[in-house]
């Protein structure tokens, strides 16, 4: 009954999880080759055997024998014999970091026909493969299969030329099997079901050619696959590839599907060679059409995974980390841990959404004051309670650990369900610079355990408000209302609503200091103009004196003597009819003011009406005596020296 109920299971199990985990017959022996071999009568062959690289068999005998009724005999072999007859013509080459031994046949005759065996070790011992030889005289010879040898888990990379004769053309590669060739991939970006997550298909530079990436490669991946441009079997041309699978040592295995709660975090585990540590390493997700990178080892992150994703070197094992959190239902789908070097080891890894409790708890979003003190909490469960916690700070390279306290208390009689599961980061006095994305995690054995992703926000502490108060504006009234909080929420994640706040109060500042510019030179020359003005007009009415004619009263100017004595030291008639001044009807009286009544006018006193009607008066007959020397007369002016109006009133 035992044995039915263990047969039972069985059948309800997955075939494809049977056959990726036991190796098919073919695959059982772990020396591989070509299976058959075509050559030319007086031409030459060559025979490419792989073994696997473990250290015994990289120092080990390698050897090419002919089949007789007798056993295996030895053509060549790596410990320098070479039998007769094949002397000069056979050569063996062993190339440890290829993982691969090569013979070497030429001249050809009828009797090289037939089967041979390429092996390590001893002749018959089981590590070796049969290969047979057909020598023909041609003209033509079939084109033998390409060789794959693919260590288990690892990646498949397959490459086909065409020529541009077939650019065009739909490319495909299909696997050979009994009903048929099932399709792997095409360039339509059509997926078998089996391929699909974990295949990559991408035209290359060169015309008519592609190529083909496999991930995670069972036992059930070895066999026959057909290359080709057309359709298989109708049109076109192909190629025949030969896969074999083989499985190394102290090899751990990846997860193929991993299960994330929905708000909570993932961790993708990665592997590399260790000769390849310096090699650029990223995780992309993958598409139909590619894959896009989350993140690369140099640093790159896209905007929208900005906080969400991390990686960590593990160099102790050849590995690295990388953990995705805020997980969202978009966040499913199939990831690809990969190099910058093709033939370096690529995995791929499904990842489902689950609903569920994040173990982690806290708040999501906190926002603080410059200045302020901050508390950033996060719960865990008694599930995490030995694991070790921890803050860190998030940016584009890694998360940089932060100082952080734990609640929980020691003693005999404190226990998970009772203690305070907490872990909290502390800011005495947060500052500008302390905006961002900080995790909180937990993790064990340095494996890296589930995550949670919290916001700080810092407000406050623009440098608008200094401006202001050097500037001595006055500050708004205060009936005006700070911005509500939904004109915050245009603001970035990225950027803190802080920033976008300064950015708006230096903009404030700048307008009154745009004011100030402008209204600056324009006041100067103002003040510029009225003090001219003014030294004018004081210059004007120091240069005036007050004179009363009976009851009028006016200023004269000291400028109008000036421009009467200017006339005066001419001899040419040239004064104008309008600086002529009339008074009794047509009687004009000439007189000539002396130096001694200039002295005495220069004397005068203003308060004095009778001495202010007299210099009137003087003035009045020196223009009429001006005016008789003028022209429409023959009357000429009494040659008499100039008279010296300075000083004079």
């Amino acid at each position: 009954m035992t044995s039915l109920a263990f047969i039972f299971l069985l059948a309800l199990l997955p075939a494809q999880s049977i056959s990726r985990r036991y190796p098919p017959k073919a695959s059982s022996n772990p020396v591989f080759g070509p299976q058959q071999v075509y050559g030319l009568l007086k031409g030459s062959v060559t025979i490419k055997c792989f073994y696997p690289p473990t250290s015994v068999n990289r120092h080990d005998r390698k050897y090419w024998c002919k089949e007789t009724a007798k056993g295996c005999t030895t053509i060549v072999s790596t410990s320098g014999y070479t039998a007769p007859g094949f002397q000069g013509r056979v050569s063996i080459i062993d190339y440890p970091l290829a993982k691969s031994f090569q013979i070497n046949m030429t001249e050809l005759t009828e009797a090289d026909g037939g089967a041979y065996q390429c092996g390590v070790g001893i002749n018959g011992r089981g590590l070796s493969h049969r290969v047979t030889l057909d020598v023909s005289e041609g003209p033509h010879v079939p084109e033998g299969a390409e060789l794959f040898y693919v260590k288990l888990h690892s990646t498949l990379t397959v490459s086909c030329t065409f020529g541009k004769d077939y650019e065009s053309e739909r490319k495909y590669l299909c696997k050979l099997e009994k009903s048929g060739c099932q399709n792997v991939v095409d360039t339509h970006k059509i997926y078998g079901k089996d391929y699909v997550g974990r295949t990559l298909v991408s035209n290359t530079k060169s015309a008519g050619s592609f190529s083909v990436v496999i991930t995670q490669i069972g036992w059930e991946d070895a066999g026959l696959y057909m290359c080709g441009a057309g359709v298989f079997g109708e049109s076109g041309v192909s190629k025949e590839l030969d896969v074999h699978v083989y499985e190394e040592a102290k090899v751990p295995q990846e997860k193929t599907t991993i299960f994330g709660v929905k708000g909570s975090s993932v961790t993708f585990e990665c592997r590399y060679e260790p000769l390849r540590s310096f090699s650029v390493k990223y995780l992309c997700r993958w598409r139909e059409n590619g894959c896009a990178k989350l993140i690369e080892s140099t640093g790159f992150v896209p905007p929208m995974y900005e906080g969400r994703v991390a990686m960590y070197n593990n160099p102790q094992n050849n590995s690295y980390s990388i953990i995705l959190n805020q997980l969202k239902d978009s966040d499913e789908g199939y990831y690809w841990c990969m190099t910058d070097k093709e033939d370096e080891q690529q995995s791929s890894t499904e990842l489902r959404i689950i609903e569920g409790q994040p173990g982690l708890e806290g708040k999501k979003d906190v926002e603080a004051q410059v200045g302020s003190r901050v508390d950033l909490t996060c719960s865990y469960p008694c599930k995490y309670y030995s694991y070790q916690k921890y803050w860190c700070k998030w940016d584009n390279t890694g998360c940089v650990p932060m100082p952080a306290s734990d609640r929980r208390q020691t003693g005999k009689d404190v226990s998970c369900d009772t203690d305070n599961k907490t872990v909290i980061l502390s800011f005495d006095s947060v500052a500008k610079t302390d905006q961002g994305w900080y995790w909180c995690g937990v993790k064990r054995n340095n494996l890296y355990g589930e995550t949670m992703a919290v916001y700080l926000e810092v407000t406050g502490g623009s440098t608008a408000d200094s401006g202001l108060d050097l500037l001595d504006i006055a500050e708004p009234p205060s009936h005006v209302e700070p911005p509500s909080r939904a004109e915050d929420s245009s603001v970035p994640r990225g950027r803190s609503s802080s920033d976008a706040a300064a950015s708006g109060s230096s903009d404030e500042s700048h307008g009154p200091n745009r004011l100030v510019l402008i209204l600056s030179p324009i006041g100067a020359v103002l003040l510029i103009l009225v003090a001219v003005f003014a030294v004018f007009k004081y210059w004007q009415m120091k240069r005036s004196d007050l004179v009363s004619v009976g009851s009028y009263r006016t200023n004269i100017s000291m400028s109008d003597f000036e421009s009467v004595k200017e006339y005066s030291a001419s001899n040419n008639a040239c004064v104008k009819e309008t600086q002529e001044t009339q008074i009794g009807g047509d009687e004009f009286i000439s007189t000539q003011a002396t130096p001694e009544n200039a002295a005495e006018t220069k004397k005068a006193k203003r308060s004095s009406k009778e001495d202010a009607d007299l210099a009137y008066s003087a003035f009045l007959l020196t223009s009429n005596t001006i005016a008789q020397g003028g022209p429409g007369g023959d009357n000429a002016a009494p040659d008499v020296s100039t008279p010296n109006w300075e000083g004079q009133i």
